[in-house]
């Protein structure tokens, strides 16, 4: 009996997996027709009030920490300045805070540009910016235009702090030169002024096994250098004017916003950790994300601002598959 119990579970794990299946398949096929008749998936930007989950978690600590006499003193206290922030609820500054993690692509860019322009529509005289960055750098072009949208903010007149609790390298660097000002925990990584290709090439791999690798250009140096094919001087020579190029306009670049760096001491590829970064200029304070969100708490109104780009049919599909998949064989046998 109990085998019999054993194999028709497990035909019904079979059955449930292949139902699931064609209903991932079917759900990506009509998406694929809704895509080709609507575009794509439109999105919307969520904001949070920090400063009440900051005060909620704090009540929770304190009811738990004090004693009745003294929990009462100090939510008579809380309603008190409760009522003063009411008071002053339209005059107070707000202060936004930003999410960008930056991947070789800078892929957060789309959303970054659409959280700027919600803020650019609503911010008010004295609001500020606070952008919270992990990147480790990548693509210049995506990462130009990352560290543009933040000019958007500058051009505005709204000050910007950028925040760098782990990573801010190459790409991700050049897009925290442009804020305002720039706040680092002391083993963060920062700097990296510099620019890298590397790329493999197979060339000998296929001679050896008698492959041809045939390509055709039209422009001299329309490619310098190939995967497949065998490398010349003059295109490895021609890639290093470019690279070198591109170096230079990351120099003036950093530059620009920080006149105070000695270039030939800090844009030399090297990245070096927050206490150091701070010796160097570049950055100006060594804080924690955390430290600087509190002090903004206590100033006035904190907004978290986050893009939430709707989820398509095959994506709702695959996120219930996978938790029926999860709930299945977590259940006991």
């Amino acid at each position: 009996m109990e085998n019999f119990f054993g194999h028709y579970l497990l035909f019904l794990a079979d059955t449930a997996t292949i139902v699931v299946a064609l209903l991932v398949i079917a759900g990506g096929l009509t998406a694929i027709a809704l895509n080709r008749r609507k575009g794509p998936a439109a999105g919307q930007v969520q904001v949070s009030d920090l400063r009440k989950q900051l005060e909620q978690s704090s009540e929770n600590v304190q009811q738990l920490r004090l004693d009745k006499k003294a929990l009462k003193a100090h939510q008579k206290a809380r309603k008190k300045d409760r009522k003063e922030k009411a008071k002053d609820g339209d005059t107070e500054p707000c202060t936004y805070l930003l999410d960008f993690k930056g991947d070789i692509r800078a892929s957060a860019v789309s959303a970054l540009r659409e959280e700027i322009s919600a803020i650019l529509q609503a911010a008010q005289s004295g609001d500020t910016v606070l952008l919270r960055l992990e990147s480790g750098g990548g693509m210049v072009n995506t990462y130009g235009l990352a560290a543009a949208q933040i000019l958007r903010l500058r051009a505005a007149k709204i000050h910007v702090t950028v925040m760098v609790d782990a990573i801010a390298a190459s790409g991700g660097y050049m897009m925290a030169v442009t804020a305002d000002r720039i706040v680092a925990s002391p083993f963060a990584l920062i700097g990296s002024i510099g620019v890298v290709a590397q790329i493999p090439n197979f060339h000998r791999w296929l001679k050896d096994r008698h492959i041809d690798w045939e390509q055709f250009t039209a422009g001299k140096f329309k490619r310098t250098v190939t995967l497949f094919g065998e490398n010349t001087d003059t295109g490895r020579a021609k890639l290093r004017e470019e690279l070198e190029e591109i170096h230079a306009q990351f120099r003036d670049f950093v530059q620009q916003y920080r006149p105070q760096l000695n270039l030939e001491q800090v844009a030399t590829g090297e990245a070096w950790p927050g206490n150091k970064a701070l010796t160097l200029g570049l950055v100006d304070q060594l804080a924690t994300s955390d430290e600087i969100l509190l002090e903004a708490a206590q100033k006035g109104k904190v907004l978290a601002l986050h893009y939430q780009r709707k989820s398509t049919l095959p994506q709702r599909l695959g996120l219930a598959a996978q938790q029926g998949w999860d709930r299945l064989w977590q259940s006991p046998l």
